[in-house]
This record gives structure tokens, sequence and C-alpha cells, in this order.
């Protein structure tokens, strides 16, 4: 027979590969049927190559609101590589704060003005009306889980922030935290809408409603 030359996919890899494409035809058809918000979470999928993995609802809920206690009446806050808190605060629509998402990924550049590209790499390479010490929180989440990478972020935070500064990032990055930021964890535990392998932690430098 001819046909025993063309490889066949298990009856598992099918059934796993059936369902992925269901979920994804029925999380268009919300978007269709429910009229759709570019703010939701989920609005823009993860990208794993890119190291993003998305809070869950209740997560980014808390995390927006923080910011929000803690900017204060017209404050600015910035999230850089954090960009499911961005899309809650962009959910409190006509709430008395500013905000912009720093991000690699320029499919958020449908954000508009409020995206602005960015790059760990090149900590300070941010455009000239961006202005030091202008944001009066910083939410991070840093895309990987190694020293470099939070020491490079950490330049980007602390040139933006007025002082206050809410970091996400691996528990196993406590040390590293303090060391180059000069933040405790708190008992508030971040969750993800995927599991990871990670233990994931918050750490503030200021008395937040997280403990």
């Amino acid at each position: 027979d001819d046909d025993d030359d063309i490889p066949q996919l298990s009856s598992h890899t099918l059934a796993a590969l059936q369902e992925f494409y269901l979920e994804q035809q029925q999380r268009e058809g919300m978007k269709t049927s429910q009229g759709f918000n570019q703010y939701s979470i989920g609005s823009i999928e993860e990208d794993w190559q890119l190291s993003q993995f998305w809070y869950s609802d209740e997560t980014a809920s808390c995390l927006a609101n923080e910011a929000v206690v803690a900017a204060g009446k017209g404050g600015r806050i910035a999230c850089v590589s954090a960009p499911s808190v961005y899309q809650k605060l962009k959910e409190q629509d006509g709430k008395d704060f500013s905000v912009c998402i720093l991000e690699y990924d320029r499919r958020f550049s449908v954000y508009g003005e409020e995206f602005i590209f960015y790059d760990y790499n090149h900590p300070l390479n941010l455009p000239e009306n961006l202005l030091p010490h202008s944001f009066d929180i910083v939410i991070a989440d840093p895309p990987y889980l190694s020293e470099e990478c939070l020491q490079k972020t950490a330049e980007t935070i602390k040139y933006l922030t007025k002082g206050k500064i809410l970091l996400c990032t691996g528990a196993i990055m406590e040390e590293q935290a303090a060391k180059h930021l000069g933040v405790k964890i708190c008992k508030f535990i971040p969750k993800h809408s995927r599991n990871l392998a990670n233990e994931f932690r918050c750490y503030v430098n200021y008395a937040s409603g997280l403990d």
C-alpha cells in the first residue's frame, strides 16, 4: 500500500492536537461573540519562546490594584515585562492614574503610545521623553531567572522609579533581588494561568498591601 510510507500520528497525539485546535476556535468565537477586548488577559497569547507566562486573572487584578494604591492619585505606573498587569490596569478605565508598558514583544504595540519597545540587554536604551525617576511605582517581571537578567532589568527599574518597586520573579532570586534592588519578599504568592515549575514570589521595597 502506498500509504504505508506516510507517517501517522498516534491516537494520543492526534487527540491532543484536536483539543488544541478546538480550544483555539472557542477562544476566537468568544472574542467575536463578546466584543473583543484588547486589554483582557489572553487577548495576546503567551509566546513561550520569549519566556512569556501570563498571570492568573486574580493575580493580575491584585497586582494592578496594589500598583494603583501605591502610585496614589494621579500617579504614574510603569509595567516592565509585565503585560498582564498592564492589561488589568487598562481595564480600570477612567481611574486617576497613567500607565505605560515596556516590552520586547512588538505585538503589544497595538497599545499605541503607551507601548515602549524594551530589551533588557540594553537597559537604558529608552526614549528621550521617558524621564528619569518619573514613575511613582515600577512593576517588573524579568523574563529569565538569571542574575544577569535581573541586574540589567534593575538598571531600568532604578532609572524609572521615584522610589517604589514591585518585582515579580522566582523565589530562588530572593538574594539577588535584595542585592540589586533592596526589595524584600512578600507573603502574597502570585499565580499564573498555567502552572510553572519554579516557585514565584513578589518583592517590594515599601509598606505594601501584599503582606
